[in-house]
């Protein structure tokens, strides 16, 4: 790329396609591979979930990363600054159900010649589910391709070459991979245990994934003969198993140890105390009930308690009672809803007088899946799970060894690593993701044999175990007794996004590139998936490799809607990014992006969008008057002092700006270099141009293309098109590759340029007071201030006549503060 030529008229029209076309011809921010890891900075960028459409929020924290991408580069890194898509897991499958009205039937065989249609009905239809999974992997690729083109569009500097899915082959083989390694070494285990489900989705779900909501309920006072209870789901006595108090609760003494008759079914249950249960909770004294809530899995596990499952995993009472649990009345339940069978409990407890008063309304913190609409169950699943609890403190070690920005985001860290209360739950009964390499053995029942699991060889990654037959087996032993079952389940897809930093650097495919890229240096994302995105990558990686996988981490605010809160699809407040573009370009858009500082939470502004608008086009026009005086030569140097004084002020900011920078503070740096942009424009320009049109103006000739120079390589990360596009008129190459701009080293008095730029205001403000013309005639000027102020003055007066048309300038030594009085 050579200079362009100044064009007369320099428009921002077209040039985001003219630069987007030619970066992407040029393969401008391609990775090349260098020797060492010290020549790379490498980002762990964050893969989108590809669920129909970007939104703005997406556009703001991944201008951030950007920012830092393109500083980065040049400051002569080898910038390793990939793109991932987040495609697999619950919401492209919903997307698909919605779109071609299907739902995935495992039990359905595979019809190759399937083509989808798309409806509007809500009528589903099944199709297996290799049928569905391909419904899925289409949706995804058509999303893809829509968000490069918006991310392509706004200026994203990423390498197109090392684009990744975390449903592809390699995302899929490092994910089975490190499942395979965690089976190996006991980190990863499978159980029959107690697991919150979600009755909807039909799928477990871990503890990271909740979303405490406030429900509607009441509270029911039940008599159990000598003892009341109080519970907000009574539906659950069948499943009761215990009653359980405080040690020290002096009303229960007596009872523990004891058993009493639950209403309505009869059944034993013992009273136990327990040192979690809440003497001024209600009466004092709990239902166990299994289970009803994560305090009744703890109570169970640590009080070694029966267990009477009533509630199935599609949320309807089971066809059968639990052992020990009368059909009568059971058998009203069977099949109803926890709704339903709440009402109808309630009305049996009435009928019998066990139901003491009437129920009392209440509203309480309710666990929901954070993508669900009802309350989650507890049901016992067998669902595998990794070990987190026993490397709690190496996690918080590893947290501590983490720069965060800002630092006080590792609050949120700290926090849930304390906080933990289980295993990671990595299953998930869905259909669109990783599955689990496994097989296992079928007995002569045809049960499968869970404790002997048959893996595959790693050099066969990545496996179906849907469609793909174990070694030693055929397709036709599947699911016959003494033959063979694959694992229904795939990965919750965090345990795929966990590796990220593994999939990208080449982490058992590539060792060259895992050299010079790993431990990463920049994890970004926002701090609401601290606890899974950010939490589950140090957790990997300590399992994997005994190190962070990375130096820092930069944590992004949301975007707030004009009523302060938080702009998400759920909530159906989105704006999606294309009309802004449209309207705003690309570099307005970044602009306004680029000034919400990391993990503060920032206002939806259009205003600002306009803001960088003019911004963009005042750099365009500065930069062609700028350029429009004679070309300096060679041996021209910054001699004047009102020059000097410009290089010196702009040599500050570039050092202020690369400080910010390297702290990952891209708004500081921004609005460092802005202030001193529209000094530049505003005075400086408007003093020394008479001057530079003069055969002695050489020094304002080189100051102006030295600072020009300076100021579209400082504004470079955050405006990529327009200073682009002013930089190929006169310069050689892209300004992406340009070096970052070093101390300019002039010997000059910054104050110079402070105090010309006052002077100057001073005669504009008497010419608009008076309505006269800015370029009307002043009779005198007088400039009354300290000696060394006014030879600061003496400096560049010159300056001062010609741009404010200035008769006679007069000075008057005095020893207060500058005065400056303007006779017209």
């Amino acid at each position: 790329m050579t200079g362009d030529g100044i064009p007369q008229r320099p428009s921002m029209e077209g040039i985001e396609d003219k630069w987007s076309g030619r970066w992407a011809a040029e393969e401008t921010f391609r990775f090349h591979r260098p020797d060492s890891r010290a020549e790379v900075f490498s980002i762990d960028t964050p893969p989108p979930t590809v669920s129909g459409s970007l939104h703005v929020g997406h556009v703001f924290s991944y201008t951030h990363t950007d920012v830092v991408a393109r500083f980065q580069r040049m400051r002569g890194k080898h910038v390793f600054y990939p793109m991932g898509w987040d495609d697999n897991g619950l919401p492209t499958e919903r997307r698909v159900q919605l779109r071609y009205g299907v739902r995935c039937d495992p039990s359905l065989p595979y019809d190759p010649l399937y083509e989808p249609v798309e409806t509007t009905g809500k009528q589903q239809v099944g199709i297996s589910r290799r049928n569905f999974v391909e419904l899925c992997q289409r949706m995804t690729v058509e999303d893809e391709q829509a968000f490069e083109a918006l991310w392509r569009r706004l200026g994203l500097s990423v390498d197109w070459s090392l684009t990744y899915s975390t449903i592809g082959v390699r995302a899929q083989r490092v994910a089975q991979l490190g499942f395979l390694r965690l089976l190996a070494e006991g980190q990863a285990y499978q159980s029959e245990a107690p697991s919150l489900w979600d009755v909807t989705f039909q799928t477990a779900v871990a503890q990271a994934e909740l979303d405490a909501r406030d429900h509607a309920g009441a509270w029911h006072r039940i008599s159990f003969g000598p003892v009341e209870i109080e519970t907000t789901r009574p539906e659950l006595l069948p499943a009761c198993v215990a009653l359980i108090a405080h040690p020290d609760d002096e009303r229960y003494q007596q009872l523990f140890g004891t058993s009493v008759r639950s209403p309505l079914f009869g059944m034993e249950i013992p009273v136990l105390a327990h040192p979690d249960a809440e003497p001024e909770r209600g009466a004092g004294i709990a239902m166990c009930c299994t289970f009803g809530d994560l305090t009744d899995v703890k109570w169970w596990r640590e009080l070694k308690l029966p267990t009477r499952t009533v509630i199935g995993r599609d949320g309807r009472f089971l066809p059968e009672p639990p052992v020990g649990v009368p059909s009568s009345p059971y058998e009203e339940l069977v099949g109803l809803t926890a709704f339903s069978a709440r009402k109808r409990i309630v009305e049996l407890l009435r009928e019998s007088g066990d139901l003491i008063g009437e129920p009392r309304p209440t509203v309480r913190p309710v666990n929901f899946y954070e993508k669900g609409d009802k309350p989650l169950e507890i049901v016992s699943s067998r669902q595998w799970f990794v070990r987190s609890l026993e490397h709690r403190e190496a996690l918080l070690r590893r947290g501590s060894e983490l720069r965060w920005h800002p630092a006080w985001m590792r609050n949120r860290y700290d926090d849930w690593a304390k906080g933990l209360n289980s295993d990671w739950l990595v299953s998930r009964q869905r259909f669109f993701g990783v599955p689990f390499p496994v097989w296992y053995p079928l007995d002569a029942s045809g049960e499968p044999r869970y404790e002997e699991p048959i893996l595959p060889a790693v050099d066969a990654l990545p496996v179906d175990p849907s469609s793909q037959v174990p070694p030693g087996y055929d397709e036709s032993q599947r699911g016959v007794p003494g033959g063979f079952a694959g694992d229904p389940d795939v990965m919750d897809t965090w345990m795929t996004s966990s590796m990220s930093p593994l999939i990208v650097s080449g982490w058992e495919h590539d060792p060259e590139l895992f050299a010079v890229t790993y431990p990463m240096d920049l994890r970004p994302q926002s701090h609401e998936i601290i606890r899974t995105w950010l939490f589950y990558s140090v957790l990997r990686s300590q399992q994997e490799l005994d190190t962070l996988p990375w130096s820092d981490a930069v944590i992004s605010g949301w975007i707030l809607d004009p009523d302060r809160k938080k702009m998400s699809k759920s909530a159906g407040k989105v704006v999606t990014p294309d009309d802004l573009l449209a309207e705003h370009g690309s570099d307005g858009v970044r602009y306004w992006a680029a000034g919400g500082r990391p993990g503060t939470d920032t206002a939806f502004d259009p205003k600002q969008m306009k803001v960088g608008r003019r911004l963009a086009t005042k750099l365009l026009n500065a930069s062609r008057f700028a350029l429009s005086f004679d070309v300096p030569s060679t041996s021209d140097t910054v001699t004047h002092p009102l020059d000097q004084a410009m290089i010196t002020a702009l040599s500050s900011v570039v050092d202020d700006a690369t400080a910010a920078l390297e702290g990952f503070e891209h708004t500081a740096a921004l609005e460092r270099v802005e202030r001193f942009f529209w000094t530049f424009c505003d005075d400086y320009l408007e003093l020394v141009k008479e001057r530079a049109y003069s055969p002695d103006g050489a020094s304002a000739r080189v100051a102006l293309r030295t600072g020009l120079s300076t100021l579209l390589r400082l504004f470079a990360p955050y405006l990529p098109y327009v200073t682009e596009e002013v930089w190929s008129w006169w310069q050689a190459g892209a300004v992406h590759h340009a070096p970052w701009p070093s101390s300019l080293g002039t010997p000059g008095n910054p104050a110079a340029l402070d105090l010309a730029a006052t002077v100057i205001a001073a005669v504009r403000k008497a010419k608009s007071t008076a309505k006269l013309s800015m370029r009307a005639d002043v009779a005198s000027v007088e400039v009354a201030a300290d000696p060394a102020t006014l030879a600061l003055v003496r400096g560049f007066a010159d300056d001062l006549v010609a741009a404010g048309r200035i008769g006679e300038l007069r000075y008057r030594e005095t020893d207060g503060e500058l005065e400056v009085a303007v006779q017209l």
